[in-house]
Order: structure tokens, then C-alpha cells, then sequence
């Protein structure tokens, strides 16, 4: 639009004629949104607010007298606010390449005051504290003509051909060689060990690649000589199984020859030894019974013949008291008992008999009936000795 004017982002419009509105500042200041100005009545210019840079290159003698060549980088700007602005539009609006220029003046003596009062030591090893303090002290100075510094780089510091820096660092730079060396021998060191370590661990994959080598091809020969052993032993499992089945077959068969001699000799044989033994046996009891039945008649016959004689046995004995003087105490009843005594005389004998005969039946021999009547007649003849005939017999209860 005619006459509507508009500042860029990074500047600040400077509307300068009329009095009205400006409070007893040179021209009114426009930034961040436009403005409309009458051509003619008013007058437009535009300072910049963006980031400016200063370069300061200044020899600077140190508190021990040395020369230094320090070589600074200063980053500045107008100031946002609208005191700055009228500031630095009365001062360089005109001309603001000398925004630079006289920035550079201003931290050029402040650089050589403050370097004077330190050490080349100080300087060195402390450049932070170096930038700080410059900008504390220009900052007052900075702010008057409408600029503020966003910061100070020191770049370089050198002494010339005067050899202090050097040798202040010399120290320094045998300790960092020393420890260069150091760590160069440790490297080596452990690149020796690595490399051993390295040829070791080679040198057991070669050991553990021959062993297995080593493995397969005695496995392979192993797998070969049993190859070639399998149709030998084969065979000769063959023939064992060949064998096993013949000598089966002449066990069955010995068996079997065994059961027919058995069936055509042995047990013909057993039968025909139960038969004699069985015909032996019937004859052995024929003859016990034969020779029992034998005895048995005897036995009869004598005991019919004891049974005969006891008649006689007593009459014999009653006979041989005739002639006896025989004292009777006791009248009738002593010639009962004397009677009596008699018989049980006869049949003592009798039992005698009878005990010799059972004897001799238990020894397996036949009783002798002629010998026994013997035994008897002479027990008979004894008791007549003994009673004498003569002596007078006392019969007593």
C-alpha cells in the first residue's frame, strides 16, 4: 500500500519528522509489525539487528614484561529494546560498518589492560577467566552506545620468537611424550602379547584340527576294516549258526536213540527183572506160608502130644512120692495142695515146652518135636534126683 511500510524481522524502522508522539526522542522506533508514513512529511530508515562480529588481533605485553599476540573474535548486536536502538540509530545509522570497527577498538584496550595484569601462566591456562572479565569491563561501555556482546572467543595466544610459551609447555610436552612413549610400549607390549596370544590359540586350532583329523581317518580306517571284515564274519556267523543247527540235530538225535534203547532194551529189561523178582517173591511167600503152615501143624501136634502126656507127667511125679516119707500137717488140705502141686509142676514143664518152641520159631528155625519131648523127659528125670524119693517132704501153708 502507498506509504505503509513494513521492517524485516531482523531490523528496526526509524521514523523520523513531527514531534507529535516521539517524547522527546529524535524519531520514533518500529519493530515486529508496520507502520503507515506520509510521504514527504515523514522520513523512513531501517537499522539492523542481526549478529555482527568483530575480529581484535592486538600485541598485549603480560605482567613479566612479555609480548603476547592474542587474537580475539567479539559476536555483538544492537539491543532489543528501544533506548539501544536510539543509541546505536544516533550512532551508526549512517555508517554501521563502524559498529565493528569501533567494537573492536573497545575490546582491543580492554584486552591489553587486563593481559597486563596477568601472567603468561594465567593467560594460558585460563583464557575463560581472560573473556569473562573483558566483557564485564566493556559491558558498561557497550551498553552506551546501544550494543551487547553475546560473546568473546580468545583464538590464539603466541609470544613470538621469544620461546616462553614453549618452554613453559616443555614440561608438559616431555610429561605427554613420556606417557606417549608409555603408551606406545604398552600398546606394543600388548600387541606382542596379542600377537602370541593370537599364534597360541592358532597353533591349538592347528593342534585340535590334526587330532581331529586325526579321529575321522582312524574312525574311517575303523569303518573300512570293519567293511571288509562283514563278509567274513558274516560267513563265519553263517558256519557257527551251521554248526549250532547240526550239533542240535545230533543232540535230538542221540536223544532219540537214547529213548529207542531205552524203549528196545532197558525197559524190556526192568520188565522182564519185575517179572523174576515178582515170581521170586511169590515163590518166597509160598514157602513162608508153606513153612508156617508147617510149624503151625506141629506146633498142634506137640501140644496135642504135651496135652497127652501131662497125664503121665503127673502119675510120674505122684509115683516118685510112693516111697517118700510125707509128714501131712494139715490133713486134707495138704493133700489137696500137695495135688495141686503136682499138676502146676506139669504144667510148668508144659510152658517150658512151649517158650523153647516159640524161640525157635523166632529164629527162623523148625521146632524139633523128637528133641523137645527129650528136653522134657529129662526135666522129668531131674526133678526125681532132686526130690531123692527117700527124704521126708514138709509140706507147709
Amino acid at each position: 500500500m502507498f506509504g505503509y511500510r513494513v521492517p524485516a524481522p531482523d531490523e528496526a524502522m526509524l521514523i523520523s519528522g513531527g514531534r507529535r508522539g516521539l517524547g522527546g526522542a529524535p524519531f520514533r522506533v518500529v519493530t515486529g509489525h508496520g507502520k503507515f508514513v506520509l510521504p514527504v512529511f515523514r522520513k523512513t530508515r531501517f537499522l539492523t539487528l542481526a549478529m555482527c562480529e568483530a575480529e581484535v588481533t592486538e600485541t598485549c605485553v603480560t605482567r613479566q614484561g612479555i609480548a603476547l599476540n592474542v587474537r580475539a573474535v567479539i559476536a555483538f548486536k544492537v539491543g532489543n529494546d528501544t533506548e539501544s536502538i536510539i543509541n546505536a540509530g544516533q550512532r551508526f545509522l549512517s555508517d554501521q560498518d563502524q559498529m565493528s570497527v569501533l567494537t573492536g577498538r573497545i575490546f582491543a584496550g580492554h584486552l591489553r589492560s587486563i593481559i597486563g595484569s596477568m601472567t603468561v601462566e594465567e593467560i594460558v591456562t585460563e583464557r575463560q577467566k581472560l573473556a569473562a572479565e573483558v566483557l564485564d569491563t566493556s559491558k558498561t561501555e557497550m551498553a552506551k552506545i546501544g550494543l551487547i556482546v553475546d560473546s568473546l572467543q580468545i583464538q590464539s595466544i603466541d609470544d613470538g620468537e621469544v620461546g616462553y610459551i614453549d618452554a613453559m609447555s616443555a614440561p608438559h610436552k616431555a610429561a605427554i611424550q613420556r606417557q606417549a612413549q608409555i603408551a606406545q610400549a604398552q600398546a606394543t607390549q600388548a600387541s606382542a602379547e596379542a600377537q602370541q596370544v593370537a599364534a597360541r590359540n592358532q597353533a591349538e586350532y592347528a593342534r585340535q584340527t590334526a587330532v581331529v583329523q586325526a579321529e575321522y581317518s582312524a574312525e574311517v580306517d575303523r569303518a573300512q576294516a570293519q567293511a571288509a571284515q562283514a563278509g567274513p564274519l558274516a560267513q563265519a556267523h553263517a558256519q557257527q549258526e551251521v554248526l549250532a543247527a547240526q550239533t542240535e540235530l545230533a543232540e535230538r538225535q542221540a536223544k532219540l536213540r537214547q529213548q529207542q534203547l531205552v524203549a528196545e532194551v532197558v525197559k524190556p529189561a526192568e520188565a522182564e527183572a519185575e517179572r523174576i523178582r515178582l515170581l521170586a517173591n511169590a515163590e518166597a511167600q509160598r514157602m513162608k506160608i508153606q513153612a508156617e503152615a508147617a510149624s503151625s501143624y506141629d506146633r498142634v501136634a506137640l501140644d496135642r502130644m504135651l496135652i497127652d502126656q501131662l497125664p503121665q507127667i503127673v502119675k510120674e511125679a505122684a509115683g516118685g512120692l510112693a516111697g517118700a516119707n510125707v509128714n501131712v500137717l494139715n490133713g486134707a488140705d495138704g493133700l489137696g495142695e500137695i495135688a495141686a502141686g503136682l499138676v502146676s509142676q506139669g504144667l510148668t514143664i508144659l510152658d517150658s515146652v512151649r517158650q523153647n518152641l516159640n524161640g525157635n520159631e523166632n529164629e527162623g528155625r523148625r521146632p524139633d518135636t523128637a528133641a523137645t519131648l527129650l528136653q522134657l523127659q529129662a526135666k522129668k528125670d531131674g526133678n526125681d534126683k532132686r526130690n531123692g524119693g527117700d527124704g521126708p517132704v514138709d509140706i507147709d501153708r
